[in-house]
C-alpha cells in the first residue's frame, strides 16, 4: 500500500458513503464499534512519542547494551526481548516507529551491522503481535467482537503466540549467525535533557503496562496516561506539544479501510469470498482460513484482509486462525502491514536501504514455517 494508494483511500471511502453503498445504520454501527479503538491508537501514539521525547526508550536501549556485556549475541537477544515487550504492550506500530531508529543507531555506535537488528524489529513487530488485545488493531477487533478480557484473549491464542515468537527468532539466528557472533563496545547514552520528565516517564510507563492488561478498557488507560504526559510536557517542555503528535495519517488510513470493507460487505463481499475461506473448525479448515488471511494481508494489507474475512470466521477458534494469518502472515510484501511500511520509512530516513526481493523470500520462508505450526498448536490447544 504505497503513498499514492493511501492518499486515494479517504476519497474512495467518502465516495462510498456519498453514493449510499454504506447505509446509514451500518455506518453508525461501524462507528460505535471502532471509536474506542481509534481513541486507543491516538492516545498510545501520544504516550509513546512523549516517552521517547523524555528519553525513556533511549535509556532502556542503552541499559540493554550494558546488560549485553559486549557480546553481540546477547545484545541481539536483548533486542528480541525489547521488540517482543514493546509489541505486546504497546502495539506493533509502536515497535516499528520507536525501536527501529534506536536499535539501528545503537548498532552503528557499537560498530555492528544494523540489518540483523532491523530485521528482528520488523519481523517481531508483526509476529509477536498476537498475545494481547493491545498488541494489534486486529486483536482489538476480536476482543470487541467476543467481549473477552485480556486474560481470556491470551488464553485463546497463547500457543500460536509463542510459535510466532520462537520460529522467526530461530530463522533470524540461522540467517544472521555470523553477523551476531563476536563482541562490541557499548556507546555511552546521552545525558537526559530533563531529569524530571525522565523520571515521570518511567513512572507513567510502570503504571500503564499493568493497566493495559488489567481488564480496564485500554482506551481509558491510554487516555489517562496521555493526559498526564501532556500536562507534564505543557509545564516542562511546551515546544514538544505539536499537532504532529496526533497520528493523522494512520487514523485516516484505518478509518478509510474500515469504511471501504464495510461498504463492500454491504454489497455482498461475503458471498464472493466465502468459498475460499471455508466453514469448519477442523485442522484443514483452520489452515485454509489462516492461509487466506495471510495471502490477503500480503496482497492488500492485514487490516482490510481481516475485516473482509471476519464475518466468515464465525467462532472463537476460527477468529484465532484468522488472526494467525493476519498477524503472523504479512512478512512478504512491504505493504502487508502498516508497521512494515512505517519500519521501511524509518530505515530510509536513516540511510539504510532494504533489498525487497531477499526481504520477500526470507519473509516467505518464515511465514511458511510459522503459520502451519501456529495453526497446529491452536487446533491442538483448542480441541
Amino acid at each position: 500500500m504505497r503513498t499514492a494508494s493511501r492518499a486515494i483511500l479517504p476519497v474512495l471511502a467518502l465516495a462510498c458513503i456519498a453514493a449510499g453503498l454504506l447505509p446509514g445504520p451500518a455506518l453508525a454501527g461501524l462507528w460505535e464499534r471502532i471509536w474506542p479503538i481509534l481513541l486507543f491508537v491516538t492516545a498510545m501514539t501520544v504516550v509513546t512519542d512523549l516517552l521517547f521525547a523524555a528519553g525513556v526508550f533511549e535509556r532502556i536501549i542503552a541499559a540493554s547494551a550494558r546488560l549485553a556485556g559486549g557480546r553481540t549475541i546477547v545484545l541481539w537477544l536483548v533486542t528480541v526481548v525489547l521488540a517482543v515487550g514493546c509489541t505486546v504492550f504497546f502495539s506493533l506500530d509502536t515497535t516499528a516507529v520507536l525501536l527501529t531508529p534506536l536499535v539501528v543507531l545503537l548498532a552503528r555506535r557499537s560498530g555492528l551491522p544494523p540489518l540483523p537488528f532491523a530485521m528482528t524489529i520488523v519481523w517481531l513487530a508483526n509476529t509477536a503481535s498476537l498475545i494481547l488485545p493491545v498488541s494489534n488493531l486486529t486483536n482489538l477487533l476480536v476482543q470487541e467482537r467476543l467481549q473477552l478480557t485480556p486474560a481470556a484473549f491470551a488464553g485463546l491464542v497463547y500457543g500460536p503466540a509463542v510459535v510466532g515468537i520462537v520460529v522467526p527468532c530461530a530463522v533470524l539466528l540461522l540467517i544472521f549467525r555470523r553477523q551476531l557472533s563476536g563482541r562490541f563496545s557499548a556507546a555511552a547514552p546521552r545525558a537526559a535533557e530533563d531529569r524530571v520528565l525522565l523520571l515521570c516517564g518511567y513512572a507513567v510507563l510502570a503504571l500503564l503496562v499493568p493497566a493495559l492488561v488489567s481488564g480496564i478498557p485500554v482506551a481509558a488507560s491510554a487516555s489517562v496516561a496521555a493526559g498526564v504526559l501532556l500536562v507534564l510536557f505543557a509545564v516542562r517542555r511546551r515546544s514538544t506539544l505539536t499537532f504532529r503528535l496526533i497520528p493523522v495519517n494512520p487514523l485516516v488510513l484505518a478509518l478509510s479501510l474500515f469504511v471501504l470493507v464495510t461498504a463492500a460487505q454491504a454489497q455482498g463481499l461475503d458471498a464472493g469470498i466465502a468459498p475460499v475461506a471455508g466453514t469448519g473448525a477442523g485442522l484443514a479448515d483452520l489452515l485454509q482460513l489462516a492461509a487466506v488471511g495471510a495471502a490477503g494481508a500480503n496482497a492488500v494489507n492485514n487490516l482490510p484482509a481481516y475485516l473482509a474475512l471476519e464475518p466468515l470466521a464465525g467462532s472463537p477458534l476460527r477468529l484465532a486462525a484468522l488472526l494467525i494469518g493476519a498477524n503472523l502472515g504479512p512478512l512478504v510484501t512491504p505493504w502487508g502491514s502498516l508497521a512494515t511500511l512505517l519500519w521501511a520509512e524509518r530505515l530510509q530516513s536513516l540511510g539504510l536501504s532494504i533489498r525487497w526481493v531477499p526481504f520477500a523470500l526470507a519473509g516467505l520462508l518464515v511465514t511458511a514455517l510459522t503459520l502451519p505450526a501456529a495453526v497446529v498448536v491452536l487446533w491442538w490447544t483448542g480441541s
